[in-house]
């Protein structure tokens, strides 16, 4: 394993909290899970995003940021590798689709002040997943709220995603992950922790899982 603190994001519905398990175990890594069960504002936005988007944003950046600060700061002795399953950043990109513009401007200040003090890693796996796949994830894990979003939302987080990629020099290993199935294929876990005993140079390297 060539990173020590490895992240990894894609849209709603991706795999990203399956894969990040898997990879702990594999490297007997510390696991940091996003915990959005926590935010109680999640089922009242999707009944109403006018309303609630800029406090559930609120809630999820001031939630992200205590548990990375928390954990990161936190030395183990007997776990050297930290995996997560979601970017920091991601409050960001997730409130410039979710908020009004004069929100957005708003929130981008105090997400300006925090995110230098956030540890960032030093590696990021995109898993970019077709939109029918995400649906059919989502229909799976069967949270009631989430059971009617929309497939053009769907479309437009995982367009800031890759806009976002491509335009910062982040060390990303962007995996089609159109036919992933992490838990039950291990060739295609053999794929991604093979890519993490690699050295990538900064940018963008692209995965094909078999």
């Amino acid at each position: 394993m060539k990173y020590n603190f490895v992240t990894i994001e894609g849209n709603i519905g991706a795999g990203k909290t399956t894969l990040a398990h898997l990879l702990s175990k594999h490297y007997n890594a510390r696991l940091i899970l996003e915990e959005f069960a926590d935010n109680p504002f999640l089922p009242k936005f999707y009944e109403n995003q006018e309303q609630y988007a800029f406090p559930l944003e609120l809630f999820f950046m001031a939630e992200r940021y205590k548990q990375l600060k928390e954990l990161l700061q936190t030395k183990d002795m007997f776990q050297h590798i930290t995996i997560s399953d979601y970017l920091f950043t991601k409050c960001l990109l997730f409130a410039k689709v979710n908020l009004p513009e004069e929100e957005f401007r708003l929130y981008q200040k105090l997400f300006e002040i925090i995110n230098p003090q956030i540890v960032q890693p030093d590696i990021l796996i995109y898993l970019h997943t077709p939109v029918n796949k995400l649906q059919e994830n989502i229909k799976k894990r069967n949270r009631e709220y989430e059971q009617g979003i929309p497939n053009e939302y769907l479309f437009t987080l995982q367009e800031t995603y890759t806009q976002y990629i491509k335009q910062h020099n982040i060390k990303t290993i962007f995996v089609d992950a159109s036919n992933a199935d992490f838990l039950n294929n291990d060739e295609h876990l053999k794929v991604i922790t093979d890519a993490l005993n690699t050295e990538f140079e900064e940018g963008q390297h692209y995965l094909t899982l078999p």
